[in-house]
């Protein structure tokens, strides 16, 4: 059984066909955590769960969607994740590539929700691209108690001081990618039993779908990439 750690079924990208996408991913037999990024999308994902029994959900508010937080957005944070379908908080971290949201407002709502999540020890699922010195600064300071590094893109270097936080690392469709070398490196030389795999969906298809809609049941795909690049079986992955 495959499991797809980090999806976004709640996407636009959905809104025509997600009942047929969502009946050809049970069918597959494909699990998937259906990750928040802002307050409506979170919600969306507690009600997917709700509705599907291989959907589970995590609750969040993206660096991008920083700025647009209200003041009670941690309280009701922390009711949907009391929902039996939560497992984690996010996606949350930082974003330093695109700055959407000022970086002192995206270390803050970071740290609220960090805090939230060990309140209720649950995971956190971290986004972090081109913020990996304060991201790694901020989890030594909180120290949830355990968590997740969605679509891994620092070095190897780094990636174990994380580990020494805890934390485990999700790869996707880009460890496919021709130009990938860094993530095909790290993918190669972390622990395998703190690697996950991920779709990212609709985002970051595997080749050779890259630039399409990319969906969980893609999950496969990248399953025989990092087995070929660990010289393993799919089997063991």
């Amino acid at each position: 059984m495959f499991v797809d750690v980090h999806a976004h079924l709640d996407d636009k990208a959905f809104d025509d066909d997600r009942q047929q996408v969502l009946e050809k991913i049970g069918e597959a037999g494909i699990v998937v955590v259906n990750a928040g990024s802002d307050m409506a999308s979170s919600r969306f994902s507690v009600d997917l769960a709700h509705e599907h029994d291989f959907i589970f959900a995590c609750v969040g508010v993206h660096p991008h969607e920083a700025e647009k937080v209200q003041k009670d957005y941690i309280e009701e944070l922390e009711k949907l994740a009391k929902n039996p379908k939560v497992i984690g908080i996010g996606e949350i971290g930082l974003d330093y590539y695109y700055d959407f949201s000022d970086r002192k407002i995206q270390k803050k709502v970071f740290m609220e929700q960090l805090e939230l999540a060990k309140s209720l020890d649950l995971p956190v699922i971290v986004h972090n691209r081109e913020a990996h010195q304060d991201t790694l600064d901020i989890l030594k300071k909180v120290r949830p108690s355990k968590g997740l590094m969605h679509c891994y893109s620092g070095s190897l270097e780094m990636a174990r001081e994380f580990i020494q936080l805890g934390f485990y690392f999700s790869f996707g469709g880009v460890i496919t990618f021709k130009n990938a070398k860094k993530p095909k490196e790290v993918a190669s030389e972390l622990p395998l039993d703190k690697i996950l795999l991920e779709t990212d969906c609709p985002y970051l298809s595997p080749e050779p779908y890259r630039g399409k809609r990319n969906d969980p049941t893609r999950i496969p795909i990248i399953a025989q990439q990092l087995a070929q690049l660990r010289e393993i079986s799919v089997e063991e992955i």
